[in-house]
């Protein structure tokens, strides 16, 4: 398989080249942000189900989105953790204001920190997957599951407060 700048450097005869694609990475690649998609599933049908701001879509894009952009940055930066490190940066702060469009402030009440939160849990289970840490993206979806379903239960009210 040939990079983009193989093909520049090789000249016009060998530009088909570029336009071919492993198989089996589409495979291996799809079956990860499939991962993704069904671990961010549980958190997204709880969001969903409370009627947040966030919910059955948003939440497995989250995912599946963080997950392509680390395996393309695997694919793109092999080698170089420091430009890994960067895209991953910014993948985490792109996931933050995506987050940060569900907190709203009403009166003397921030609702939405919960959802938020779990946009960036999400992100973070998409990331891992492409990490090839399973372990990690299942705990991560777990846990935030059981926060959002169990916790709730010992919230004294709906809304988070201001103090």
């Amino acid at each position: 398989m040939f990079a983009l700048t193989d093909v520049l450097h090789a000249g016009a005869s060998q530009a088909e080249g570029f336009f071919t694609f492993d198989a089996r990475q589409l495979l291996f690649d799809s079956l990860r942000m499939a991962c993704a998609f069904v671990l961010a599933l549980p958190v997204a049908l709880n969001r969903e189900h409370e009627t947040r701001s966030a919910g059955l879509r948003t939440f497995p894009l989250v995912a599946i989105s963080c997950c392509g952009f680390m395996l393309l940055c695997r694919k793109a930066y092999a080698g170089d953790p420091d430009a890994e490190s960067r895209v991953f940066q910014g993948v985490i702060t792109g996931i933050g204001f995506i987050g940060g469009g569900a907190i709203i402030k009403h009166s003397q009440a921030i609702t939405g920190t919960a959802t938020a939160a779990s946009i960036w849990a999400v992100g973070a289970v998409g990331a891992a997957v492409a990490y090839d840490r399973y372990e990690i993206a299942v705990v991560l979806a777990f846990a935030s599951f059981a926060v959002l379903r169990w916790l709730k239960l010992l919230k004294t009210s709906d809304t988070d407060h201001l103090t």
